[in-house]
């Protein structure tokens, strides 16, 4: 057998053994019912089967960006979209009655992942502004040294570039690509663009970057625990974030009574 074979079985095995998931609609984005361990495991089987999947965290500004983009909701119904802060588990309580299993936001999800990984990954790192994910990747190579880190490039390249960029990564193949682009068009480039060729495990990260440069630090632990980070990034970045936090959540709040008010709770 060829060895483009055996991937192309490994792929299918991978495909057979995985169970599925049930998901929840929460502003036309299904979202994965799933624990951490749960998602671990999607990410590591697709690296050890030679799959590929496209991975999205969705919060409240993300269900907003998509209100209305037909086009970005179904992308999205092709990824693994776990569940990221207090909105989203807002809104499952109003229309499930029951929050997700977990928190997976990235800034905490990616450090579980790499210390729970169980082997070594090939981790690229694309976005950002320039320098940030170089930064970002000597302080992940400290701190991880299992594991391999690398950059493509910073987020800034130009159109011209995209084709190089790409043929890249398809001689690299790296297991997992993380994508700092922000919402949504780290979303759009990894539906449009990113194939299997190209990565195990494609992830869209928005500011992941920032935090393990060390540019922009993680709110105290009790506002973590109390599910108020956002509360801590407004106030570290107003100007940035104003709209996303003071505009967005009202929004969010009344896209999910809308919701809620024409029967859409509904399980995918």
């Amino acid at each position: 057998m060829s060895a483009t074979a055996s991937i192309l079985v490994a792929r299918d095995a991978g495909r057979r053994k995985r169970p599925g998931y049930a998901k929840r609609d929460i502003g036309g984005i299904g979202i994965a019912v799933m624990g951490r361990e749960a998602a671990i495991a999607e990410v590591i089987d697709a690296v050890a089967t030679g799959g590929h999947v496209k991975l999205a965290f969705c919060n409240a500004n993300l269900v907003n960006v998509a209100a209305g983009d037909a086009a970005l909701q179904r992308s999205l119904s092709t990824f693994l979209v776990l569940a990221d802060g207090i909105g989203v588990d807002l809104g499952s309580l109003l229309l499930y009655r029951q929050p997700f299993p977990a928190n997976l936001n990235g800034t905490d999800f990616f450090p579980a992942l790499f210390d729970g990984a169980g082997r070594s990954l090939r981790v690229a790192l694309l976005g950002g502004r320039p320098g940030v994910a170089d930064r970002a990747a000597a302080a992940l190579a400290r701190r991880y040294p299992a594991h391999r880190f690398t950059v493509v490039s910073h987020g800034y390249f130009a159109a011209e570039e995209e084709g190089a960029l790409l043929d890249g990564l398809k001689r690299a193949r790296p297991d997992l690509l993380l994508v700092a682009m922000g919402n949504p068009l780290q979303e759009r480039f990894i539906a449009d663009r990113l194939g299997p060729q190209h990565c195990a495990v494609a992830a869209g990260v928005g500011a992941l970057f920032d935090f393990f440069a060390g540019e922009v630090p993680r709110a105290p632990e009790a506002l973590r625990r109390a599910r108020l980070e956002w509360i801590y990034r407004l106030w570290r970045e107003p100007r940035r974030l104003w709209r996303r936090y003071v505009l967005g959540n009202p929004a969010f709040l009344m896209q999910m009574a809308r919701q809620y008010a024409m029967g859409g709770r509904r399980s995918r």
